[in-house]
């Protein structure tokens, strides 16, 4: 809990910041909603592209660390810079770039495309910086001092919240991308005053743009098959959503709105499931597979109770939220229905946010992007355009295969931890250790 909270609380002051943006947009019009609604969607695609080194330095460090091998941790996280700097440049041109085509891949409708495309063009600004953001936060996590990272968070959310405030009622959506890239740049000074501070760590020029492939390479065995998960699932929830668009600008809007007040209900599972990746990595560097084992057990428990009982609040309190964002009644009635199915989807997606984590975490990465990628696109893909498009259930249908592919994955990735079937993973990170440690003594 010492780690889940901190967590939790960033992640809902993220989501937070992206709520307000919403209804700032709101404000506007339906069609501006949409237009933040859609680029925000192209923005965190390209932005799980940065999970590759977070996520894998992550679990690396972490490992290390419970190894009680320090020095490697040190090189892990200086190797990360250089990743970061050149995939967050690669993803800021190419979404200057495309983004016109990807907007219209997502069925943009008419009126959203000319408020959304310069959007996300000033958005691509932040995002490059989100690629450093991500790794340095993910490097101080994993020396447990994740109330750090919350500590700049809340700095950095407030900032551009605060600038949105001033800058949207003048610039639109345009406001909001600048304040981001400000932020963002706050953020990334802030974390290297925390590695100079916590860590004790101060990075060298070299660090920022030479690849250290040997380094990066366990990072890759982690993050590579852990971002191609998340690709996927974001590539299936982008053809969800595109079908939604294709359904008109009401359904869109409705759609936007369901999916943030989501974004809320899950954050819990979220945060348990990346502290439980923290701890298991500790614990398996430190060969207490048991303890990995049982602690697993626990948070699953925690994440089940808690997610479900928020989602029923969420279902409950649906349309007095909905009016926060909308006047329109037939948009409400279709999100409160949409909140419901909500309450049914919520344990299954509580079982993949905390064991695949933790699957991740003992080194069996692959396991949940080649179980889950049939679940992502024939289930939650295929069951959105069969239920939602061709059997006509709308956005009801497209929820139920939301549901129906959380579930699935889910009881998959239970089955794979129960019957332990991460062990041989967890011992090969054993001998990878101990080797990586004779190599350093030796060099």
């Amino acid at each position: 809990m010492a780690l889940t909270w901190p967590l939790l609380a960033e992640l809902v002051l993220g989501m937070a910041v992206g709520v307000a943006g919403l209804w700032l947009a709101s404000r506007v019009s339906d069609s501006a909603s949409g237009a933040f609604a859609l680029s925000n969607h192209v923005q965190v695609s390209f932005f799980l592209l940065f999970r590759i080194i977070s996520m894998g330095v992550s679990v690396v460090i972490s490992q290390n660390l419970g190894a009680g091998d320090r020095a490697s941790a040190d090189l892990t996280a200086r190797a990360s810079l250089a990743a970061s700097t050149w995939l967050g440049l690669g993803a800021a041109l190419a979404l200057t770039i495309f983004a016109t085509p990807l907007l219209r891949v997502m069925n943009a409708p008419h009126e959203v495309l000319p408020l959304a495309t310069p959007y996300l063009r000033i958005l691509a600004i932040a995002l490059a910086l989100d690629a450093f953001n991500a790794s340095m936060a993910a490097v101080i996590r994993a020396h447990m001092h994740a109330r750090d990272t919350l500590y700049n968070m809340l700095a950095m959310h407030g900032l551009h919240l605060a600038l949105s405030l001033v800058l949207m009622p003048s610039m639109g959506l345009a406001g909001y991308a600048v304040a981001a890239a400000v932020s963002r740049a706050f953020g990334m000074g802030f974390h290297l005053l925390l590695w100079r501070w916590r860590l004790q760590l101060v990075p060298h020029a070299a660090d920022w743009w030479r690849l250290q492939w040997g380094r990066l390479a366990p990072v890759l065995h982690i993050g590579l098959p852990g971002a191609a998960e998340n690709i996927a699932y974001r590539l299936a929830l982008m053809v969800t959503i595109a079908l939604a668009a294709g359904m008109g600008t009401d359904a869109l809007a409705t759609h936007s709105y369901t999916m943030q007040l989501m974004y809320f209900i899950l954050v819990f599972g979220l945060a348990i499931g990346f502290a439980s990746e923290i701890l298991v990595g500790h614990l398996v560097g430190a060969r207490q597979l048991h303890a990995a084992h049982a602690l697993v057990r626990k948070s699953v428990r925690y994440g089940l109770v808690v997610s479900t009982g928020i989602a029923l609040l969420a279902a409950l309190a649906g349309p007095w939220l909905m009016r926060h964002f909308t006047h329109d009644e037939a948009i409400v009635a279709q999100a409160s229905t949409l909140l419901w199915i909500t309450v049914l989807l919520e344990p299954g997606r509580t079982f993949n946010l905390v064991v695949i984590n933790a699957l991740r975490a003992t080194g069996d990465a692959r396991f949940p992007v080649l179980a889950g990628i049939a679940s992502m696109v024939f289930v939650m893909a295929g069951g959105a355009w069969l239920l939602g498009s061709v059997m006509g259930l709308g956005l009801v249908g497209v929820w139920i295969a939301y549901a129906a592919d959380e579930w699935v994955r889910g009881l998959t990735m239970c089955a794979r931890w129960w019957r332990r079937g991460w062990v041989p993973a967890a011992r090969a990170t054993h001998r990878r250790l101990t080797r990586q440690r004779s190599a350093l003594a030796a060099g």
